[in-house]
């Protein structure tokens, strides 16, 4: 049953959740890299080497983000240093998939992303 449009498009809907979610670009190519070139927990430093332009701030401060979500999971092994791996969670796996359907229209759309005017801040040349 469905409600009427003003509570599908309250505050907390599904809809303004998931977006709120992908808030960062960063949330997005995390899920992504652990799924596609990582096959389960992988360590920090290999992760920050596996998305290139993240800093290792924004990696660290995504990575708590999603942890307190309950999208990755933090295995702290105790070595000296310490050994931080991450890796989805079952939950982390299920939004992996909606990720994954908007890279590949990204992919099949490539010329229509080459259409858009580049972003005052954008790395992406002119």
């Amino acid at each position: 049953m469905r409600g009427s449009a003003e509570e599908e498009w309250r505050e907390d809907c599904a809809p303004r959740r998931t977006l709120e979610l992908f808030a960062t670009k960063w949330t997005s190519m995390i899920l992504h890299t652990l799924h596609v070139r990582h096959d389960g927990p992988v360590r920090t430093g290999v992760l920050l080497r596996s998305i290139p332009g993240i800093s290792k701030k924004m990696l660290t401060q995504t990575l708590r983000e999603m942890e307190a979500s309950g999208l990755v999971v933090r295995q702290v092994h105790g070595t000296v240093p310490p050994a931080v791996d991450y890796a989805l969670t079952p939950l982390g796996a299920r939004f992996v998939e909606p990720v994954e359907l908007l890279y590949d229209w990204g992919r099949r759309n490539a010329d229509a992303l080459d259409a858009l005017q580049a972003k005052p801040t954008s790395r992406r040349a002119p």
